[in-house]
């Protein structure tokens, strides 16, 4: 069968080969974690310990607030030596709690498991919440509240996203080869609170040997079936995974998935999911790849949340050639950090280190109205024209033109023969936009 995808897209190179073939590592527990009181979309949470609190690995340090929010938890054993602001890898300063570690895992009593044929979703539900599950592809929302849609969007399909389109990144990869049974498990959670009566797992050709073993884990498994699709980023976005697998059509934002009976959710998810579930594990550790030119030795780490950046980064030799750029996450999508002391959280599923010849960016040349971008988007928008705009400061005319449908997933700025800095643009105008709405709001 003919490998499915979605219209636009670009093939970038992959740069997976580095850590494709490299098993899962327990990183070392660091002497110290931070643990930032926002690692999801929504509201932060608020501390509830203080300076001097001893703590329990997997205890409770912050409490969410509001619905769209999920607590935290500490991943080591140990003393609270800090709490105020701290280098996010957002790019900002945030609050945090600094966690000092006594070296004995001393861990808190895990809640019981519970059995998801007989308990009710919204118990399921509310476990999730209670342990900070939320979606660890990178977007970091709230996996309750993706479960919890309302009662006249009812969900037919649940689909697992197991493409990790993203180039250098093999995290989930490494995840579907050596923990098969803990995601789909995680996946049959799901579907069972949204009462789906189908489940598909997309997996990109790049990735034979998950497809291979994946059908076999699956095999009587209920209604999960495992389909290969073309191997073009960004395969994995939303909208562009539920159009290569069913050919629905999200409608433009405010759409979402729940809209057309669909609900998404990554591997890593669907494995903490089953952490929660059956074991009563809180979300404290997760799998990153290290990875990229500039790093001695690539690796795929399980890393204590709140580990430090550098801690890592030292477990894989150090650096290798002329420094040029750290980034949290891919290539594509991932952000830029100016310096190493930042912690690990729950979206961070790769640390890219480049040398300067790999990471070198010429300076942007005039708009040449090739029309590239307009033929790579995935969200059939049209980016030079969204650019002319905001760079006119005509950002009502910029949102009129769709630019909040805008995935920042960097393919236009990717292919553009001009070098424009597209997203970067795109990102300060959507930011500026949602900052007037609610300025006006108030």
């Amino acid at each position: 069968m003919k490998a499915r995808t979605f219209p636009g897209g670009i093939h970038p190179p992959g740069g997976k080969q580095l850590t494709e073939k490299k098993p899962i590592e327990r990183a070392t527990p660091p002497d110290r974690i931070v643990i930032p009181l926002s690692q999801h979309i929504g509201a932060p949470c608020k501390a509830v310990v203080k300076v001097g609190d001893l703590v329990k690995m997997g205890q409770k340090v912050g409490e969410a607030q509001g619905f769209v929010s999920v607590p935290v938890h500490s991943s080591v054993s140990g003393k609270v030596v800090a709490i105020g602001p701290f280098r996010h890898p957002m790019g900002n300063v945030q609050p945090a709690i600094t966690i000092e570690n006594d070296g004995k895992d001393d861990a808190a009593p895990p809640l019981a498991p519970l059995d998801p044929s007989t308990a009710d979703p919204k118990s399921l539900i509310k476990r999730i919440c209670e342990l900070g599950v939320v979606g660890m592809g990178g977007a970091t929302f709230p996996t309750h509240v993706k479960l919890s849609p309302p009662e006249e969007k009812p969900i037919d399909t649940v689909i697992l996203n197991g493409t990790e389109c993203e180039p250098y990144l093999t995290a989930d990869h490494r995840m579907m080869l050596e923990s098969p049974s803990r995601i789909i498990k995680g996946l049959e959670v799901v579907s069972r609170i949204l009462g789906a009566k189908r489940a598909i797992i997309g997996i990109e050709g790049n990735k034979p040997d998950a497809i291979e073993l994946m059908r076999k884990s699956v095999n009587g498994a209920g209604d999960i079936e495992v389909i290969e699709l073309l191997v073009k980023y960004p395969q994995g976005g939303e909208k562009q995974l539920i159009k290569a697998l069913t050919d629905r059509e999200v409608p433009p934002p405010p759409g979402l998935p729940m809209d057309v009976g669909i609900v998404v959710q990554n591997t890593g998810t669907a494995s903490a999911i089953a952490d929660a579930i059956f074991d009563g594990k809180p979300l404290i550790e997760r799998v990153t790849t290290v990875t990229g030119s500039g790093i001695s030795e690539p690796k795929n780490l399980l890393v204590r949340i709140g580990t430090m950046a550098s801690d890592l980064i030292a477990q894989c030799g150090g650096y290798k050639g002329d420094l040029g750029k750290l980034i949290l996450g891919g290539p594509m999508m991932g952000i830029a950090q100016s310096t190493a002391e930042v912690p690990v959280c729950k979206g961070t599923s790769g640390i890219l280190i480049l040398t300067k010849q790999d990471s070198l960016m010429r300076e942007p040349d005039p708009c040449i109205r090739c029309g590239r971008c307009v033929e790579v988007c995935p969200m059939n928008l049209r980016p030079y024209q969204m650019a002319v705009l905001i760079e006119n400061e005509r950002l009502n005319d910029a949102e009129a033109e769709s630019v909040l449908a805008c995935t920042e997933c960097g393919c236009c700025s990717y292919t553009c023969p001009a070098s424009r800095w597209l997203v970067h643009l795109f990102k300060s105008a959507k930011a500026q936009i949602m900052a007037n709405r609610r300025k006006k709001k108030a």
